[in-house]
């Protein structure tokens, strides 16, 4: 069995927003639509303070809240562990939003782009009305892993079948592979380094790791 988890080593990650833009710009979402944010945090305690910078975003949970309270089932999670919307059955409740922990979805009402009423080249290609008054969020860019599995590529080794986020990131912080694999990138990392996850405690079983000392 696959599952498909990302890893965010926080020794790395310089907060530059990279992965950000690579979202938005692959993604096309709106102005004020961040799938992939980095937050600013700091750790220890004074005079002994550091700066720490945080991809988050969905964490593609084992046992997805959001998707126990979706009322239309628009919210699944795929065999591979990646959790979708089908924004042809969703309703815009937002159930999902207020059940999500890690306050990785989001909601548009009308059409918004990022330089007014005309929408820039990639947001004229990707606008979708599918993608209006319904829930949204990252989903481990699932397309580019499903063209690039078709083809053969492997997904965190092949940039191709990649999520762009990765891709991007110029300190080499994010990583992404199949975890059930103990030779894949992701699953030597986890192994090797101490790592924890966001809300574990939760028992959503998150698909994301980050590594820390």
């Amino acid at each position: 069995m696959t599952r498909y988890v990302m890893v965010a080593d926080l020794r790395r990650c310089v907060g530059c927003q990279t992965c950000t833009a690579a979202c938005r710009h692959t993604n096309a979402t709106p102005p004020g639509v961040q799938w992939r944010r980095v937050i600013d945090v700091e750790v220890g305690e004074y005079p002994d303070v550091q700066r720490a910078f945080m991809p988050v975003g969905c964490m593609h949970c084992a046992d997805p809240p959001c998707m126990a309270v979706c009322p239309s089932t628009a919210t699944r999670k795929r065999d591979d562990g990646i959790v979708t919307i089908d924004w042809d059955i969703c309703i815009g409740c937002a159930y999902c939003a207020v059940a999500c922990p890690y306050q990785a979805r989001y909601k548009v009402d009308k059409a918004d782009f990022a330089y007014g009423a005309d929408a820039a080249e990639n947001e004229a290609e990707q606008y979708d009305p599918r993608k209006l008054g319904v829930s949204t969020k990252c989903n481990f860019c699932a397309d580019r892993i499903d063209e690039g599995c078709a083809k053969g590529l492997t997904p965190g080794v092949d940039p191709e079948a990649t999520p762009a986020c990765v891709n991007s990131c110029i300190a080499d912080a994010l990583h992404f592979g199949d975890i059930e694999d103990p030779k894949s990138n992701v699953s030597k990392m986890l192994k090797e380094h101490k790592n924890f996850r966001m809300h574990e405690d939760l028992g959503t079983d998150p698909g994301f790791y980050y590594l820390w000392d």
